[in-house]
């Protein structure tokens, strides 16, 4: 198996990208124990504002062309200590109440804490309502139509599906212990969620808020893609340092890619050819060419973390773990062309055109 290191990590331009930009797009960098998300240009690196006001934001899902972005917090309270935050000066009650969806009783599991899930204005950043959600929220998905938010609660052992279109939850559906990442089928009408204490990947009907059937996938499955003809899933295997490749069809694990060491973030190239793969626990990245399945690798320290590619450009967004940054690089060779400074940690990116 190719494992060379020949493209070595290049040497950091902050806010300065090598190659012509592709289109504007814009990064959203969800910046964890600071409690703010930062918003990035895409093509240049250049920081173009600042939301504050998201408690532990972890999880961070939007879709192109949707009104919103849906950010979750990973802390929580009891349900009993949960009430709506003091009215702000300067703005009304009836304002100050309509940001704050009414508790969800049926949808809430019982005993349940309880953490929040904020509906953002994609645009401006300004918060459109706050949604009680059962425990701590881990990762965040939504429909590629912008109907439908699925929220991971790893404490709780299920999902929450939030209707966009009325701001309410609508359901809480238990997937297996652990559940960690979500991605949606294209259609909107199905989500896939991984399992990670249970080594599973949970099939999940939106419509009727219910499992269709468990998918075994790996020991402890991670983050996870759909690939571009919505065939296959490639699930992170985190600890074991592998991806799976899920045949959707039969879900069965069709072959085994091996990182090596604890690995992390995953997404695919536009086209789908191309697999990228962040290494956390050694320091590296890798791309894998899904046609021969051979990685190529390259260094990249400290803690390689959440990733995501820029669609319609060459670059990924890379943050780390250890350092309050995030790379920016070059797809074709896994060069470091830029380095954005943030505060707290980079968790789920966003990309939106």
């Amino acid at each position: 198996m190719k494992t060379t290191n020949k493209f070595a990590v290049a040497t950091l331009f902050s806010f300065l990208l090598v190659t012509a930009p592709a289109f504007a797009g814009t990064v959203y960098i969800p910046e964890g124990s600071a409690g703010e998300i930062l918003v990035v240009d895409a093509d240049t690196g250049a920081i173009k504002s600042r939301w504050s006001g998201f408690e532990a934001v972890h999880g961070l899902a939007g879709a192109p062309g949707a009104r919103y972005i849906v950010a979750g917090s990973y802390s929580e309270v009891s349900k009993d200590d949960s009430k709506a935050p003091a009215k702000p000066e300067g703005i009304s009650q009836d304002d100050h109440e309509a940001h704050h969806a009414p508790k969800a009783a049926d949808a809430m599991p019982k005993d349940a804490a309880v953490s929040i899930l904020t509906i953002v204005e994609a645009e401006t950043g300004e918060v459109v309502r706050r949604i009680e959600v059962p425990g701590a929220v881990h990762h965040v998905a939504m429909s590629p139509d912008g109907r439908y938010a699925v929220a991971t609660h790893p404490t709780t052992d299920g999902i929450s599906i939030v209707n966009l279109d009325t701001l309410a939850l609508e359901a809480f559906v238990p997937t297996g212990i652990s559940p960690n990442y979500a991605v949606f089928a294209r259609d909107g009408k199905s989500v896939f969620v991984t399992n990670t204490d249970s080594g599973t990947v949970s099939e999940v009907d939106i419509d009727k808020a219910f499992v269709r059937r468990n998918i075994l996938s790996g020991e402890t499955p991670e983050h996870i893609v759909i690939s571009r003809d919505e065939r296959r899933l490639y699930v992170a295997d985190a600890y074991a340092g592998r991806v799976h490749e899920v045949d959707i069809s039969d879900g069965t694990i069709s072959r085994t890619l091996d990182i090596g060491g604890e690995i992390h973030g995953l997404d695919l190239a536009d086209d789908g050819k191309t697999l990228f793969v962040s290494g956390k626990g050694d320091d590296k990245i890798a791309a894998i060419a899904l046609s021969t399945g051979e990685p190529i690798f390259a260094a990249l320290a400290p803690a390689p973390y959440h990733l995501t590619t820029v669609s319609g450009t060459d670059r990924i967004y890379v943050s780390s773990r250890e350092e309050p940054k995030v790379w920016i690089i070059d797809q074709t060779n896994l060069a470091v062309t830029g380095e954005i400074p943030i505060v707290g940690e980079g968790h789920q990116m966003v990309v939106l055109p």
